[in-house]
């Protein structure tokens, strides 16, 4: 069941614990920032192994390409800047000198989504899902919280080739524990009913909001399912194959532009798969502005009443 008072921490909390984790157990990694370890909580790997820990400067490009090097070189180089800076700024270097080499790089997008808040749109990452996702051989995951965040951190370096591994900077709802399955590549139900008629597909801190919207239709009668899919690259069909044929209807919720992003790969696999009504929660085609984290997502639409009111609007279409 989940608890509306949860305890809240930032999923680049669990980046930073992870890297210390790695730090201690693979002398192979290595960290590096541009001009931000505080802010994306690479500080305390820098503290521990100085050695291991390379401050760029405010040169994302620069960085990129120096931990392309590392990657073929043996090193397990992880790359933290806000997300708007990288993948943003540094696009290029990322495919041309990471990707199209298969460097064995792990890229930090922190600051991502509009829950960035006051910091406004130069700063909201809305579009770094579309970006990565679409990069050959880039993998891509995008945390539901602080604990799971710290998992995905240290699964990373165990993966071959690059990933790209998505941070926001608010506290959000702890929704797992170390307990809580999680796999690379493998989305997990964190809601389920009997006879669910909709199932609600999310990522991020969206997935909290869709447990929350989960327990208030419940409370009004409707049964649905959480499904939270972490990894949407590669993209585990076979959940949602299942989660579809189970309620033959789906919302897909994401702090990110509707086109591109989780949703764009979930159409993309049932447009193969075989149709089904699904409804889009997130950005639409708009940039995000300057506000409170929890006013900009109910003013875009990506608040709690909206992923019910996407529910509803699925059921009919069924």
């Amino acid at each position: 069941m989940f608890k509306p008072e949860a305890e809240k921490r930032a999923t680049r909390d669990g980046y930073g614990e992870g890297l210390v984790v790695l730090g201690d157990t693979n002398k192979s990694v290595v960290a590096l920032t541009a001009d931000l370890a505080e802010s994306t909580r690479a500080e305390s790997f820098a503290k521990k192994y100085p050695e291991r820990f390379f401050e760029c400067g405010v040169a994302e490009q620069n960085m990129a390409t120096i931990a392309a090097g590392l990657g073929i070189s043996g090193k397990i180089p992880f790359i933290s800047s806000y997300a708007t800076f990288s993948p943003g700024r540094n696009l290029e270097q990322i495919r041309t000198t990471v990707a199209y080499n298969d460097s064995n790089v792990k890229i930090a997008g922190h600051h991502a989504g509009i829950s960035v808040g006051p910091d406004g749109a130069t700063h909201q990452a809305t579009e770094d899902i579309a970006w990565m996702r679409t990069m050959p051989n880039m993998k891509v995951v995008v945390p539901c919280d602080a604990v799971e965040a710290k998992k995905a951190t240290v699964a990373a370096a165990k993966v071959k080739g690059p990933v790209y591994l998505r941070f926001a900077r608010e506290k959000t709802s702890v929704i797992t524990t170390g307990k809580t399955p999680f796999t690379l590549g493998k989305a997990e139900l964190f809601w389920d009913s009997k006879k669910p008629e909709v199932g609600i597909v999310a990522c991020g801190i969206m997935v909290a909001q869709a447990l929350r919207a989960a327990q208030e239709l419940k409370a009004d009668g409707m049964e649905v399912a959480v499904l939270n899919v972490h990894t949407i690259k590669p993209l585990d069909g076979s959940a949602l194959r299942a989660l579809g044929n189970r309620t033959g209807a789906l919302v897909v919720a994401e702090e990110h532009q509707v086109a591109g992003g989780l949703g764009g790969a979930v159409a993309e696999f049932f447009a193969k798969d075989g149709p089904l009504p699904i409804e889009f929660v997130g950005l639409n085609d708009t940039f995000g502005q300057s506000g409170r984290p929890e006013e900009l997502l109910e003013f875009y639409g990506m608040g709690v009443g909206d992923i019910k009111n996407a529910v509803k609007r699925a059921r009919k279409r069924k």
